[in-house]
């Protein structure tokens, strides 16, 4: 069934949990989350990332993930991520995305709210939710380079009532000392700074990108720090990919098993989303 994104987190703040938030690349990357979820009984996000919904089939893959969400079991939120482009936004809406990541983090603070604002005004007639970001996250999405946790992008907290009353954001991303990619050394989130960060946001729940490679402790703590939803890519990727390459020549050897070869993947990107859907609790 689908669900909307902050009656989703709310729900999940209540028990002091977040939701997990995975990209898909596919099918195959929807299919495997929501089994998980589906599994233990929890919500789940399914990610769409800019680069995939701008391409010729980013239309066909959001009503895809739609589809998947509709049919399962548990409450599933379609979401565009880390969109920079109004046209964009547009599009997957149409396409039937149930929440956007309006991201203007690269802009000056003024222009960020009012990027956010337009995009709030055209998605709420439909029902679609919309996540703001201040502050920026180091990385990219997509690729998974490796990063060390920096002060450089940091969200101050002092901006975040004023972003929040002007944005009309449901949700902030914020920067907290995460990233996306790998960790360079141990990952040291700033908990006294998202705790100020919190203060100053009011009811409007967190978000955390760049989940992957947080300590357990880390991923549990996020709930009772208002951190409603953790966003979680390299992880699944990663794994994925290096089933494959085990997996490659194996199916090459019994006659191209592609069944094998898909069935492997599956599992694997199952347990990796069942291992943060059970590290999160509640």
């Amino acid at each position: 069934m689908r669900a909307a994104l902050d009656d989703l987190v709310a729900r999940r703040l209540g028990d002091r949990a977040a939701v997990p938030a995975f990209t898909c690349y596919g099918a195959d990357t929807a299919l495997a989350v929501v089994t998980a979820a589906e599994a233990l009984d929890r919500p789940v996000v399914l990610l769409v990332a800019p680069s995939s919904a701008g391409a010729t089939t980013g239309t066909r893959l959001i009503r895809t993930l739609r589809s998947i969400a509709d049919d399962s079991a548990v409450p599933v939120c379609v979401q565009l991520d880390h969109a920079k482009d109004e046209a964009l936004i547009r599009g997957a809406i149409e396409a039937g995305v149930d929440a956007v990541l309006a991201d203007g983090s690269h802009l000056p603070q003024a222009e960020n709210a009012a990027f956010v604002r337009n995009v709030r005004i055209f998605a709420e007639p439909l029902g679609v939710v919309v996540e703001g970001e201040l502050g920026s996250v180091p990385g990219a999405e997509d690729r998974a380079s490796a990063h060390a946790t920096a002060d450089a992008g940091k969200t101050d907290p002092e901006l975040v009532a004023k972003f929040l009353q002007t944005s009309g954001a449901q949700l902030l991303a914020c920067g907290v000392g995460n990233v996306h990619g790998h960790y360079r050394g141990a990952p040291a989130i700033d908990w006294s700074l998202l705790a100020r960060i919190r203060d100053h946001a009011g009811p409007i729940p967190l978000v955390l990108h760049g989940a992957s490679g947080l300590p357990a402790a880390d991923l549990r703590a996020c709930g009772a720090a208002g951190v409603g939803k953790v966003n979680v890519n390299t992880e699944l990727r990663t794994a994925m990919l290096a089933i494959v390459e085990e997996r490659i020549e194996p199916a090459r050897a019994a006659g191209e098993d592609m069944l094998a070869l898909a069935r492997a993947v599956l599992e694997t990107a199952t347990g990796v989303a069942r291992g943060v859907l059970e590290t999160l609790g509640g």
